[in-house]
């Protein structure tokens, strides 16, 4: 299994979604599930239906987190120097023959802010952006070929 690396706001915050499905969650479905019961033939029963698929999707999560918790690796941005790229780190880059700068947050999906993309620290572009800094220009291995960005930002 690979580390996934996380801030550590986001993993409190998974620690207490994790907490929340296994409680309150839980006991939410079984209730919503016996009301539907309660109404009789079980084949033709819509609410039992959604009910029963509420579960099934909210073990899944519960089942996701808990893997996903297992391998977490806490990460701190204080410990990457300042204007190089690392986890967590929001990185504008732009493609060689572009004049559009691109912004991402290399992590974890479960890092993901509204207005930005995250990228995997382990996918080829994130692979070729860890440790680089601003000014520096990367090549990675895309599915069409070899691609070069420049890096423009690192926040």
């Amino acid at each position: 299994m690979s580390e996934t690396e996380l801030s550590a706001e986001t993993h409190a915050r998974l620690v207490a979604e994790l907490k929340e499905l296994t409680t309150v969650g839980r006991i939410e479905i079984a209730k919503a599930i016996e009301a539907a019961r309660a109404l009789g033939d079980l084949s033709e029963n819509g609410d039992y239906h959604a009910a029963k698929d509420a579960q099934g999707k909210m073990e899944s999560r519960v089942r996701q987190l808990q893997a996903m918790l297992k391998t977490a690796v806490i990460v701190s941005g204080e410990s990457q120097a300042v204007g190089v790229v690392g986890t967590g780190s929001i990185v504008g880059i732009r493609y060689e023959g572009d004049d559009n700068v691109e912004r991402y947050l290399l992590g974890s999906i479960e890092e993901r802010r509204d207005d930005i993309a995250v990228m995997s620290p382990g996918s080829p572009l994130g692979q070729a952006l860890n440790g680089r800094s601003v000014g520096d220009v990367v090549e990675y291995e895309a599915p069409n070929g070899t691609l070069r960005v420049a890096i423009v930002s690192v926040e």
